[in-house]
């Protein structure tokens, strides 16, 4: 088990490593595997893969990300702008649904509404607008509307666990019912929790994941 210092220490090498972040600017603080994150970046892509980056160090149990979006002075922040962009980078991509995401733009934040069948449409119509300029922050309210049943979304999901070379399925439990999928048990590592969370999500049919997974080092 890490000491609060050497994880502090572990997250400020991992952020000082990734090219595409200002590390100088943000600040790292450690309690009892929790990562705080501080300071500012000048896009909201930067805060997001600071977490990102931080989630991927062995020892990080979970991340609070305070830190604030900070645009440069040269740039004034249009919502209509933002909107239209964001729109077009929806319509090109070719895993969001055409028509079936709703864009909303406040002060630079965007709220994405709307509904579709599978959880990586939703997550590919939050990457489609994340490294937009402007943006603030994001709220991915969009709806999964799923087709398939209980019994046959969590004989897959077992399935794609014992898949996984990195996740000891043994010592994780899937309970599924009415769209929401329940998993419990240890993990070894955030990177295990994150591949078993993920094999939940890629699942037809579901559209909310529980996690009761503990990472015991």
């Amino acid at each position: 088990m890490k000491t609060d210092r050497e994880l502090q220490h572990d997250v400020i090498a991992e952020l000082e490593w990734e090219p595409s972040l200002d590390a100088s600017k943000i600040g790292v603080a450690a309690d009892h595997g929790v990562i705080t994150l501080n300071g500012t970046v000048r896009t909201y892509s930067e805060r997001w893969r600071a977490e990102t980056v931080s989630k991927r160090v062995f020892g990080v149990e979970a991340v609070a990300n305070e830190i604030e979006v900070k645009l440069p002075d040269r740039i004034t922040p249009d919502d209509a702008n933002i909107a239209q962009r964001a729109l077009s980078a929806l319509d090109w991509n070719v895993a969001v649904p055409k028509g079936r995401v709703k864009v909303t733009v406040a002060q630079g934040w965007i709220t994405l509404e709307g509904e579709v069948e599978w959880y990586y449409q939703k997550n590919a119509a939050e990457d489609a607008v994340r490294n937009l300029m402007g943006v603030r922050g994001i709220t991915n309210a969009i709806l999964l509307r799923p087709r398939l049943h209980a019994g046959e979304v969590k004989e897959k999901i077992e399935a794609a666990l014992r898949r996984n070379a990195e996740i000891d399925a043994k010592h994780i439990s899937v309970e599924a019912r009415e769209g929401t999928i329940v998993l419990r048990g240890d993990v070894r590592s955030w990177a295990e929790h994150e591949d078993a969370i993920h094999a939940a999500w890629s699942a037809p049919g579901v559209i909310n994941v529980e996690d009761h997974i503990a990472i015991r080092p």
